[in-house]
Order: C-alpha cells, then sequence, then structure tokens
C-alpha cells in the first residue's frame, strides 16, 4: 500500500484518522501501532515479522545495555545490537551484490561461480535499519534515555507515515514525543497536516508520475538511437521526477504525523535552487544528510582533524556511503563518489570562485551538475550510464523519442515553476505562507480551498490513470 493509491485515500487513511480521533489518549498509541503493523503487511506479509522480530530483540540488547554497569558489557551489546541491523540490511540489500562482483573475479581466475539466489529487499529497510541503529547510539551516547515499554519503541520503528520511504527521524527527535504529544493535537496541527499531506499527494500525482511517463519513453529506450534532444529531455524528466516524488512522500509523510500529534524536522527546502553542491545537500534529503553527519562523518573526526586531505577523504568516504545506501549498485556508489567529489572541490576552492558569481547563475551551475549525476542514479549499468552521458554531450541526431508536445510543455513547465519559484520573492512569500505554524482564517480559509480542488484533481488523475509508480523498491 502506498500513499498515493486509491485504497489508501478513500478507505485506510480515512478509517485511520477516524479511529485515532475518537480513541482515548490511553488507546492512540495502541491504534497508531495496529495501523502500521496492517499498512506494511498488506504489501510485504511475510517480511513484518522480520521487522517484529528484530524490533523485540533490538528493544532488549538496548535495555540490558543502558542498565549495564560494565563498559565493557555496554559496549558488547552495542556491537551486537548494530551488527545485528547491520547484518540484516547486508543480507537482504548487499549480499548478492557482494556475490555478484565476487563471481566475476572468479570467473577471471578461472574458478567454479558461487550460486546465490537473489534476495526479495524488503520495503523501506534502508529507512527503518537507520532508525535502529539511531536508537541504540542515543542510548549508548547518552543523549536520551531508552523507552520502557517495547510497544512504544516498535511504534518508532514502524510508525507507518515514515516507514516506507523517510524521513529518517533520529530517536532523540521524536523519543519524547511517543508518550507525550497529546497537547499538540490542535485544531492548527490538524489543518495544517492535512493541507501539507494534499500539497504532498498533489506533487506525487500531478507532477512526479506525469514527468515520469517522459522519463520512461527515453529510459526504456535504446540509448544508442536518441538523439541528444530526446537525451536531455529524459534526464530532465527524471529530475524532476524524483524530486517531486520523494518531496511529495516527505510532505505526505510529515502532513499525516503532524495531524496526530507529531512534529517531525523538514526533509526537503527547495535544494533546485541551491548555489552550491554544498547548499544542495543541505536542501536534499536532509534528514539523511543530518545522519550520515551525525553517526558517520563526525565520528570519522568531522571538521576537527588535523589534516586538510583527512578532511577531504572523510567528505568523500561520507557520500561513498550515502551512494550505497540508496541500493546495491556501482552506478548508486559512483553517484555518492561524484556528489563527494564536488563537495571536496567546493571545500578546496570552488565556493570562493562561486562567491563572485551571480547567485541564479550558480543555481544554474549547480543544477546541472546535480542533473549529471542524476543519470547514474536512474541508469541501471555503468556501460549505459557512460553511453547516455555521451550522448548528452554527442549533439547526435537519432530518433526523436521526446518532443515538445503541448501535455509535455504543460508538465514540464509546472515542474520548472515550482522547482525554482524558491528564487523569486513571490515564491519565498508564498512558501513562507504555506508553512506557517499557525494560519489566520483568511489564510486557512484559502488554503483549505486550495488544497480541496487539489484533492479531488488528485484522486480523479489516479482513478483515470493506471501509471503511479513507487521508485522506493530500490532502496
Amino acid at each position: 500500500m502506498i500513499f498515493s493509491s486509491i485504497i489508501f485515500l478513500l478507505y485506510f487513511l480515512p478509517v485511520f484518522l477516524t479511529l485515532y480521533f475518537i480513541a482515548d489518549v490511553r488507546f492512540k498509541n495502541v491504534i497508531v501501532l495496529f495501523a502500521s503493523i496492517l499498512f506494511y503487511s498488506w504489501g510485504a506479509p511475510l517480511f513484518i515479522f522480520v521487522i517484529l522480530g528484530t524490533t523485540f530483540i533490538d528493544f532488549h540488547l538496548v535495555k540490558w545495555m543502558h542498565n549495564a554497569r560494565n563498559n565493557s558489557m555496554r559496549k558488547f551489546l552495542l556491537v551486537l545490537s548494530v551488527s545485528m541491523n547491520l547484518g540484516l540490511l547486508f543480507y537482504f540489500k548487499y549480499s548478492f551484490f557482494l556475490i555478484d562482483n565476487l563471481n566475476v573475479l572468479l570467473h577471471i581466475a578461472g574458478t567454479k561461480n558461487i550460486i546465490w539466489e537473489k534476495i526479495a529487499l524488503p520495503i523501506g529497510i534502508s529507512f527503518f535499519t537507520f532508525e535502529s541503529l539511531t536508537y541504540v547510539i542515543d542510548v549508548y551516547r547518552g543523549v536520551h534515555a531508552p523507552l520502557k515499554k517495547f510497544w512504544n519503541y516498535q511504534l518508532y520503528i514502524i510508525l507507518f507515515p515514515k516507514l516506507i520511504a523517510g524521513p529518517i527521524v533520529r530517536y532523540h527527535d521524536i523519543a519524547d514525543q511517543i508518550t507525550d504529544r497529546f497537547s499538540k493535537e490542535t485544531i492548527d496541527n490538524k489543518l495544517s497536516g492535512l493541507h501539507r499531506f494534499i500539497i504532498g499527494l498533489s506533487k506525487k500525482v500531478i507532477i512526479a508520475n506525469s514527468v515520469a511517463v517522459y522519463a520512461d519513453e527515453v529510459f526504456k529506450s535504446d540509448i544508442s538511437d536518441l538523439s541528444t534532444g530526446s537525451a536531455w529531455l529524459g534526464i530532465l524528466c527524471y529530475t524532476f521526477q524524483i524530486y517531486f516524488d520523494f518531496s511529495g512522500y516527505s510532505d505526505m509523510a510529515i502532513g499525516i504525523l503532524k495531524m496526530i500529534g507529531f512534529d517531525i524536522n523538514e526533509n526537503f527546502n527547495q535544494p533546485y535552487t541551491a548555489n552550491s553542491i554544498t547548499d544542495f545537500w543541505r536542501r536534499w534529503h536532509i534528514s539523511l544528510g543530518a545522519w550520515m553527519r551525525n553517526y558517520l562523518y563526525i565520528p570519522l573526526g568531522g571538521n576537527r582533524v588535523t589534516s586538510q586531505w583527512r578532511l577531504y577523504f572523510n567528505l568523500w568516504l561520507v557520500f561513498l556511503a550515502s551512494g550505497l545506501w540508496h541500493g546495491a549498485s556501482w552506478n548508486f556508489v559512483i553517484w555518492g563518489a561524484y556528489h563527494g567529489l564536488w563537495l571536496v572541490v567546493e571545500r578546496a576552492f570552488l565556493l570562493k570562485l562561486f562567491a563572485r558569481i551571480w547567485n541564479p547563475v550558480r543555481a544554474i551551475i549547480t543544477f546541472f551538475i546535480v542533473v549529471i549525476g542524476w543519470v547514474f542514479f536512474r541508469v541501471e549499468t555503468l556501460n549505459d550510464a557512460l553511453a547516455y552521458l555521451h550522448k548528452l554531450f554527442a549533439f547526435s541526431s537519432g530518433k526523436t523519442i521526446l518532443s515538445f508536445t503541448p501535455e509535455l510543455i504543460f508538465y514540464f513547465s509546472i515542474a520548472v515553476f515550482f522547482s525554482f519559484i524558491g528564487l523569486t520573492t513571490f515564491g519565498k512569500k508564498l512558501t513562507n505562507s504555506f508553512y506557517k505554524k499557525i494560519y489566520s482564517n483568511k489564510a486557512a480559509a484559502g488554503w483549505g480551498i486550495v488544497c480541496l480542488l487539489l484533492l479531488i484533481l488528485d484522486i480523479s488523475v489516479l482513478a483515470s490513470k493506471g501509471f503511479n509508480p513507487f521508485i522506493y523498491f530500490r532502496f
């Protein structure tokens, strides 16, 4: 089940919210937990037992670690918990990738290959694994005490709005809200949460799904047959697809959580208006960046290292890991290394050069760099990615897979408009108006009408079109 499905919008979510709002405070978490189990079981009925089992073991390991007086025992239980979580992630997500690459070496050496069946990937495993890790590490560091009840810990891990596509919520940011958030279930929060959900749904259904049709049409074609124009249109459509899809899902997750009293951090902040790759990563998938910074970059030494080369290496290593987190493929690793390299170059000298350039020009240069990186993210093999990059700059006149039809111009223009609106004064005012924590009566009425019309349009589009891709199966 996904947020942008008819069954979720017309059945699951209304029933869940109705039961939640009429329930006594004592039973609200029970309803959320049951709904979360049902939500995940709908699409992955076998894998729900993996989550339930690991959360049970992890809860007790962390509890024992917190209560242990011997520091060696605390470290042992920390390592045990981290190893279990990373071990499951490796088994499901990376084992086939490792064996596949090992078989290449064995083939070169003339040795018999290892037979290893590809394993189905549990939906959202990268997201809930990182949240399991933040729980044990936060408790070990003394940032926050562990939860006293197992059911509350399980709720933190499988809280359905954030379960399959994030944002990655760090334990210490949400710990107190799990047991005491009911004062935040105000009319303003419910209203702004509903508006946020509908805006996110519209980003996914109206913009992301529409440009995805054109992106898929290009990427399923033979790359050697593509014209340079079609190649650029294809990667630009994908650039907008992944942003509006991912940020739309984050908006929907934040909106649902806000309606039931949770307040979590933002995950996107108009990333295509960034004026450098460093700035881009302050705006794109913010929760992943915060996780990598706090649990990998800082433990490696962060900015406190004495050697400048060690600082550059740490930055690059973090982005290698970030690329690998997205998927078991060399293209994801290269994508991470590509961004890491730009961050190192910016830290070394490029940011000083950029400071002399007009901000809109910097944003265009940054956007171009990001678009090139998305080729490695979208194309599945390295050879095909390199071939696609060559096609972008070959200025060849192959098959015109895409042309500027009125429909493509319409959706492409909407995507461009809402991607770069933050560069304008009007766009900043509009954004600030929408994201206010408390609306005036006039603003609430205005946004209410807009969101009602968008919701009707979203459901109409979903009911009339069968195309509703879910890109997070790869993650």
